[in-house]
């Protein structure tokens, strides 16, 4: 199988949401306060040519982000987008030779703005998230916690992730996407209450795409709590979870917004258990 790393776009974000400050509500409230921004960071999808059909993890941002509503308070004060069409996942699948219909599958590990914009690009894909992601994210309610509902594509319908008793590695449950059993989706909650990540089994390494369950190699390593998490006592079990899974099996951790994320893909490094 081919993976492929595909950066749609940079996103700057406060230094205090990719690892946290503080506890509590303070935690949550520091990215609006916080003056100092991180520095560009990619958005990556995840493209996987199985023979199954190509699978994607995460749909990328699109151009619609650089027009964000000024009434929300965290669009206006703690996110910045640079993203031109030509760098959206679609055409540069194309550019691959990759084309729409050649996607399956599309996994979606949360339903953050930066996540699931391009899905346009691939109206025949099956699209899966957590069906407390999408309860969550849809309507007013929706909005107001910071996701864009009113811009998902006309017929928007994913079908639920269900998770049965299969373990893999530490976790207790697990959906197998793939005939083979190679592809397996793991409920991951903590940057949302639904996150779910995607482990793609290969013979040498396991390959994690984590989505935002840590922003980079470095906070996974150190077991570091973003900024915008609602639970720390589930984030801690979740990174708890997943260091398991790193010490039990050799694993390349690729976060989305990770700078050396394409890097450790392409040679296979594999993340250190802490």
């Amino acid at each position: 199988m081919r993976v492929h790393a595909i950066s749609t776009g940079s996103v700057r974000i406060k230094r205090s949401q990719a690892a946290g400050r503080g506890h509590g509500l303070r935690r949550r409230l520091a990215p609006l306060l916080d003056a100092e921004w991180s520095s560009w960071l990619p958005v990556y999808v995840y493209a996987i040519e199985h023979r199954d059909g190509v699978i994607l993890v995460d749909a990328g941002a699109n151009v619609g982000l650089k027009a964000l509503p000024k009434w929300h308070p965290y669009f206006r004060a703690c996110v910045r987008f640079d993203i031109e069409r030509e760098q959206e996942i679609g055409p540069q699948l194309r550019a691959l030779g990759i084309a729409a219909n050649d996607v399956r599958t599309i996994v979606l590990t949360h339903l953050h703005i930066d996540h699931d914009g391009g899905l346009a690009d691939f109206p025949q894909a099956r699209v899966l998230a957590a069906p407390g992601e999408l309860a969550v994210a849809s309507g007013l309610a929706g909005r107001l916690r910071g996701y864009l509902p009113q811009r998902w594509p006309k017929g928007f319908d994913p079908q639920p992730l269900a998770f049965d008793d299969a373990p893999f590695g530490p976790f207790t449950r697990s959906h197998r996407l793939t005939s083979n059993g190679a592809v397996v989706v793991l409920p991951t909650p903590g940057h949302t209450p639904h996150h779910v990540s995607v482990a793609l089994v290969e013979e040498d390494a396991t390959l994690l795409f984590a989505g935002d369950a840590s922003y980079n190699e470095a906070n996974f390593q150190s077991r570091v709590i973003d900024g915008v998490a609602e639970d720390e006592a589930v984030t801690g079990e979740t990174l708890d979870r997943l260091h398991a899974l790193v010490a039990e099996r050799p694993t390349v951790v690729l976060p989305t917004h990770d700078p050396l994320a394409a890097d450790r893909l392409a040679r296979r490094v594999v993340t250190s258990a802490a």
